[in-house]
């Protein structure tokens, strides 16, 4: 059987059967290794879901930590909006996490294990977004929230209100 290929600069040339042999058999290999698994069209289709990693580092206690989801019920929700006090916000959480006491964890760890939960809508997206692994401590979770929902051109233009009160 003759078999015609064209090569890199566009002529045709024969290819001997035995070549087209070993093409063929080094195809249905790589299709069928465990690596190169045969997907269907229905497998290209409906793509795998793979989950961003967390901007949050939890601290090496974190793994001892018991939910409890009378007090996921208790937290206060912040949705991102303009109206909204993130400072209000933050106080609420606090004292929400206060009465939650976990011998095996350190407040810090549960602070941090709790606040996605606060978070809904635009406020949830914001958290979703940030780099991750970027937030290791309350603090730096403190301040990340309030620089995004209550940043210093917001704080400014309060203090302008001060000064020109009358």
């Amino acid at each position: 059987m003759r078999v015609w290929s064209r090569t890199l600069s566009g002529s045709l040339c024969r290819v001997s059967s035995s070549f087209l042999e070993n093409m063929v058999e080094e195809d249905n290999q790589s299709l069928h290794n465990e690596n190169n698994r045969v997907r269907t069209l229905r497998g290209h289709m409906n793509l795998t879901r793979t989950s961003a990693l967390s901007c949050i580092v939890f601290p090496p206690d974190a793994s001892h930590f018991n939910f409890k989801s009378s007090v996921i019920q208790l937290l206060p929700s912040f949705h991102g909006l303009y109206l909204e006090n993130p400072y209000l916000h933050l106080r609420e959480f606090e004292e929400v996490c206060n009465t939650y006491n976990d011998s095996n964890c350190s407040m810090n760890t549960i602070r941090l294990k709790f606040f996605p939960f606060l978070l809904k809508d635009k406020a949830k997206t914001c958290l979703q977004n940030l780099r991750s692994g970027s937030i290791h401590a309350w603090d730096e979770m403190q301040q990340q929230f309030l620089k995004k929902f209550f940043p210093s051109h917001r704080t400014n233009s309060f203090k302008r209100q001060i000064t020109t009160f009358t």
